[in-house]
């Protein structure tokens, strides 16, 4: 039998701005703003004050966790534009010294493994990568786009068809938290 109504609340904090119109959610704090569009989403939203209030009608079991997931990306945006995100990756290597250079939107490894073309990896809009020693941090207000960006710069250095208890060179996301370094 399904529930007569699902509803979620979010509670935006004092030092954050919210505005909703339609389905699209725009989110002003500190750090930044995000805008987010929920229109492919079967949920009634509205805004009351600092409250926003998703909910579905007699929902499905799809309409129902999505609910829950759009209150939590409206969360992760909060939590963006007060904090921000931040993800720390580490650079192994063990007999070809890789080298990383950030340039423009991109990240360059060159020689990886002993390769002799550099790999280029796609840095997502609004994340900010900078490379530190054997450390690179990616950081960013929208956590999508972060999470992407350390994603996709791990699964460029990943080796196949080798034994992976031998062959341990790559870059790698150690630690993940809230918050900019400084």
């Amino acid at each position: 039998m399904r529930a007569i109504e699902t509803v979620e609340t979010v509670e935006i904090p004092d030092n954050v701005e919210g505005t909703l119109v339609g389905r699209v959610i725009t989110i002003k704090g500190e750090k930044g703003e995000l805008t987010r569009d929920f229109s492919h989403a079967p949920v009634k939203m509205s805004l009351n004050g600092k409250t926003v209030t998703v909910q579905a009608s007699w929902p499905r079991k799809k309409e129902a966790s999505m609910v829950g997931t759009v209150r939590s990306h409206i969360k992760n945006m909060i939590k963006g534009v007060t904090t921000g995100f931040t993800f720390k990756l580490k650079i192994v290597f063990s007999h070809f010294p890789m080298t990383v250079n950030v340039q423009g939107d991109t990240l360059i490894v060159k020689n990886f493994t002993g390769e002799r073309s550099p790999r280029i990896i796609k840095i997502m809009e609004d994340t900010k990568v900078t490379v530190k020693g054997e450390d690179i941090i990616v950081q960013g207000i929208n956590l999508e786009h972060v999470s992407q960006t350390a994603a996709t710069i791990q699964n460029s250095t990943k080796i196949t068809n080798k034994d992976p208890r031998v062959f341990l060179d790559g870059i790698y996301v150690y630690e993940h938290h809230e918050g900019f370094e400084q």
